[in-house]
C-alpha cells in the first residue's frame, strides 16, 4: 500500500466483502462459542429468524417506509432551507456575518433536546419527527454549504470581473458550478446524520417506524429483533450512500479523484 493510491474497483469490493465477513466471524464465536450470553446479543441465525418474522408476521415493511419517509422529509426540507441560506452567506460576506455567530451556535445543539418543545408545539404525529429531523440537519448543512462556497478561489471571481460578469452572474456562473461537486458531497453526509435523528424522534411517541420497533424490542428483552432493525439502518444507509456517489459522479466527472 502506498498513501493516496487509488485500488481498481475489483479490489475494493473484495476489502469492502472481507471486513463484513470478518465482522460475521467474529459475532459468531462470540456467541456460539458462549462468551456472550443471548440475553445480552443474539447470535447471527437467531438474528435471521427474528428478521424474517418482523418482515413476514409483524408488517416490518410499513415501519421501514415510514423511517424512509420521515429521513427523506425531514433532509428534503432541511436542505431547501440550508441550500439558499448557504450560497448567500459563502457569496457575500455582510450576510456570513449576520448569519454566522447563530448558526454556529444553533447546530452544536442537540436535536433531541427539542423534543419535549416539538411535542408540546406539534404534537406527537408526523409534524414532530419531521422537524426533528429538520433542526439536526439544517444547521449544519447551512454552515459547511457557506464555506465550500466561499472556499472557491479568489482569482476565479477576480477574472470574471475583468471579463464584464455581473455580481450574479458571479455567483451564477463561477461559484456555484466550482461548488456544487462538493455541496453534493455535503448532502450524501448529512443524509447520514439525519438517520441518527429518526431513531431518536420515533423513540418517543411513536407508533410505527424502525425506532419504535427498537423500543419495543428492548421491553421484550429480544436482542435479535434489535440487531435487525439497526441492520436495516445500516443497509439503507449503505444504499443511500451509493446512489449519491453514483449520482455526483455522474453530475461532476470532473471532480472525480
Amino acid at each position: 500500500m502506498k498513501p493516496l493510491q487509488p485500488v481498481s474497483a475489483p479490489a475494493r469490493i473484495g476489502y469492502g466483502v472481507a471486513f463484513f465477513v470478518l465482522f460475521v466471524a467474529l459475532w459468531s464465536v462470540a456467541t456460539f462459542g458462549g462468551y456472550v450470553q443471548k440475553l445480552f446479543l443474539a447470535d447471527p441465525f437467531t438474528m435471521v429468524r427474528e428478521g424474517y418474522n418482523l418482515l413476514f408476521q409483524y408488517g416490518f415493511a410499513f415501519d421501514i417506509g415510514m423511517t424512509i419517509w420521515r429521513v427523506v422529509g425531514g433532509f428534503v426540507l432541511a436542505a431547501l432551507v440550508a441550500l439558499p441560506l448557504g450560497i448567500a452567506m459563502g457569496a457575500y460576506k455582510p450576510v456570513e456575518a449576520f448569519l454566522e455567530p447563530f448558526v454556529s451556535f444553533a447546530r452544536y445543539l442537540p436535536a433531541s433536546a427539542f423534543i419535549p418543545l416539538l411535542i408540546l408545539w406539534a404534537g406527537i404525529g408526523e409534524a414532530q419527527k419531521l422537524l426533528v429531523i429538520f433542526i439536526g440537519s439544517v444547521f449544519q448543512l447551512i454552515l459547511m454549504i457557506a464555506v465550500a462556497v466561499g472556499s472557491i478561489r479568489r482569482d476565479l471571481v477576480d477574472a470574471a470581473y475583468t471579463l464584464g460578469a455581473t455580481d450574479t452572474s458571479v455567483v451564477r456562473r463561477v461559484l456555484l458550478p466550482n461548488a456544487a461537486p462538493e455541496i453534493a458531497e455535503i448532502f450524501r453526509l448529512v443524509l447520514g446524520w439525519a438517520w441518527t435523528y429518526v431513531i431518536v424522534a420515533e423513540l418517543i411517541g411513536s407508533s410505527s417506524g424502525i425506532g419504535h420497533m427498537i423500543t419495543d424490542s428492548q421491553a421484550l428483552l429480544n436482542t435479535g429483533q434489535i440487531i435487525f432493525g439497526i441492520i436495516v439502518i445500516g443497509l439503507i444507509g449503505l444504499v443511500s450512500d451509493f446512489l449519491f456517489k453514483a449520482v455526483n459522479q455522474r453530475l461532476f466527472p470532473w471532480a472525480q479523484r
